[in-house]
């Protein structure tokens, strides 16, 4: 039989362990002699300069700026086809499917001012990017159409 089957069957165990045990604790012994043989010393160490680092170039504004003017023009289908009179006072929501962007319109109010007909309004806009808030106002233009006269951030 062979000396390690030998060794189970006749219960000796426990030098088998302590042989394994002194084993380990020696590899690791001799594995953290080698990592402070070189006199491991926080003095000696030196920035590494070959290691480069950077931020991921900030995307342009052009597509944000799309974006809202894209919800301006969704605010603005929204308070122009609104029915004022039913409303009565409660928000009226909107949502954008092309930039994910939705939010809701109050304060909803109809002006005559010179015989121009104006709806001005708040709203807000729950993006991406974040929820912001606006003050706009639409007037009637020629041929029944119409035209936002202010749009602003708040």
């Amino acid at each position: 039989m062979l000396r390690i089957a030998q060794a189970f069957d006749s219960g000796q165990w426990g030098v088998i362990a302590s042989a394994s045990v002194k084993a380990v604790v020696v590899t690791a012994a001799l594995s953290l002699a080698g990592c402070g043989a070189g006199g491991f010393s926080l003095e000696k160490m030196d920035v590494d300069r070959s290691i480069i680092t950077s931020s991921a170039p900030s995307s342009p504004a052009a597509p944000a700026i799309a974006d809202t003017d894209s919800d301006q023009t969704t605010i603005g289908n929204a308070v122009s086809s609104a029915d004022i009179k039913e409303l009565g006072g409660q928000a009226v929501p909107w949502a954008n499917a092309g930039t994910g962007s939705r939010g809701a319109i109050t304060e909803l109010v109809e002006l005559k001012d010179g015989g121009v007909t104006c709806r001005r309004f708040s709203a807000t806009r729950e993006s991406f990017d974040g929820v912001a808030l606006y003050k706009g106002e639409l007037c009637l233009a020629g041929a029944g159409g119409w035209r936002m006269q202010e749009f602003k951030a708040l």
